[in-house]
């Protein structure tokens, strides 16, 4: 028996724990399910005889070392910053360990001693960063055995709402992953190629430089920049490339209302608000204004809106020029935007979220230029079960079972870029009606 041992039960592992508990059986295999919450690792795993809840604390060293002794492969679900004590942990017990986190520099440290001891540490497997690499890589790799040559690679994904769910809110958007990383998204300076010049947009710019992205059947968005593109022109072999753009898709709208929150400060995780026990929403935004005697005024003439244009609106909608108490004993100007907007943009049932991916690939070939679009879309079955959870959590789990399977043979910290790894994954998401469409111009 295999015994797979998963670490948090939050927005993220419904479609996981699902589908590791709907395949155990078939594979002998003992799922663990580790959570802050036991009761919330409970409703996780529901009644299956193959799966147990358990409380878990990664900061609790030695309980956590008793739990990742007893288990063959660790899927990581904590908070990012978390993962650093579970990877020393997995090393020193001989354990694999699975993320859906970007590779942060203290992990790649990890990657000499993992490789030595043959432990695979799987990371940014998810879909932003998962699936996007793996599609990503699987044309680019057409493309070369074709004899193409890449010019430019532009790739943007966004965790959206359905058109049917919450048709009143102008932001079209609500809280699908942590809210917090949504609250703190973009900050630091992000870093792309265009046309063979470096580009660099520091945050106090990042949502006023956003890029119009029109996807096939689906219409117009725009997305703006993440942090570090320059980064995967090597891990994507693009070398050749004179444009390398990543980034993050959002309704049109979004990004010049977010702008106002953004410049405020309203974002800012570094210092705690004095007095924000007894702050109202309008009170809140008038802290960061000159004078905030007039709230909207005031931030209709220092970001020169119209006030009758949709920034105004969806600030508006938002409450955030209410007399609603914020509703914080303490916190950052980030805790208290964070909690203000879950009161609008937390999943309400029946909600359902929309994925939305989209790659252009620019290349020659013969002596022509290409083109490739590539899009993937996702919905929601509810408020639970969402497009989020499935896309973040199935390759994961379809990767574990590869390992388990013994049909992965690659040790140290890695991505799943490389065929082996890419290619099974994406056909059984592809089966499970997860799959990229293709344009060619």
């Amino acid at each position: 028996m295999k015994k797979i041992l998963v670490l948090g039960a939050g927005r993220s592992s419904s479609a996981l724990i699902s589908y590791l508990i709907k395949n155990a059986s078939a594979n002998d295999w003992q799922i663990t399910v580790g959570d802050f919450s036991k009761t919330t690792a409970q409703e996780r795993v529901g009644s299956s005889p193959n799966a147990r809840a358990i409380a878990f604390n990664i900061e609790d060293t030695e309980n956590s070392k008793t739990t990742i002794r007893d288990a063959d492969v660790v899927i990581s679900l904590i908070p990012a910053s978390l993962h650093t004590l579970v990877a020393k942990i997995c090393l020193t017990e001989k354990k694999h360990l699975f993320t859906a986190s970007y590779v942060s520099d203290e992990m790649k440290n990890f990657h000499a001693e993992a490789k030595t001891n043959g432990l695979l540490f799987l990371n940014e497997c998810g879909l932003d960063p998962g699936i996007d690499h793996m599609s990503a890589i699987q044309v680019i790799d057409t493309i070369k055995a074709e004899g193409g040559r890449m010019v430019s690679f532009e790739s943007f994904t966004g965790g959206l709402i359905s058109p049917e769910t919450d048709p009143e809110n102008p932001w079209r958007y609500k809280f699908t992953w942590n809210p917090r990383n949504v609250v703190l998204a973009g900050q630091g300076t992000a870093k792309y190629l265009q046309d063979g010049k470096f580009r660099y947009i520091p945050y106090q710019q990042l949502f006023q430089r956003t890029t119009p992205i029109t996807v096939p059947s689906l219409g117009e968005y725009e997305g703006y920049a993440n942090r570090d593109s320059l980064k995967y022109v090597d891990v994507y072999g693009l070398q050749e490339c004179k444009t390398v753009l990543r980034g993050t898709l959002r309704n049109k709208g979004y990004c010049s209302a977010w702008n106002v929150l953004a410049q405020l400060g309203c974002c800012d995780d570094t210092y705690q608000m004095d007095g924000i026990d007894a702050m109202t929403h309008n009170d809140f935004l008038s802290s960061f204004l000159e004078s905030g005697k007039n709230v909207q005024e005031e931030i209709r003439k220092c970001f020169s809106l119209s006030a009758n244009g949709e920034e105004l609106k969806r600030l508006n909608w938002s409450g955030f020029f209410s007399n609603e108490k914020v509703g914080l004993e303490k916190g950052t100007p980030a805790q208290a935007l964070e909690h203000i907007l879950n009161k609008k943009w937390k999943l309400k049932a029946g909600d359902k979220d929309f994925i939305v991916m989209w790659h252009r690939f620019r290349y020659l070939l013969d002596g022509k230029e290409k083109e490739i679009q590539a899009w993937l879309t996702a919905t929601g079955e509810d408020e639970t079960q969402t497009a989020m959870a499935k896309t973040v959590g199935l390759p994961l789990a379809i990767a574990a079972k590869l390992l388990l399977q013994n049909k992965i043979h690659r040790w140290g910290v890695v991505i799943p870029v490389a065929k082996e790894i890419y290619e099974p994954v994406l056909a059984e998401l592809k089966e499970l009606g997860i799959g990229l469409q293709e344009k060619h111009i």
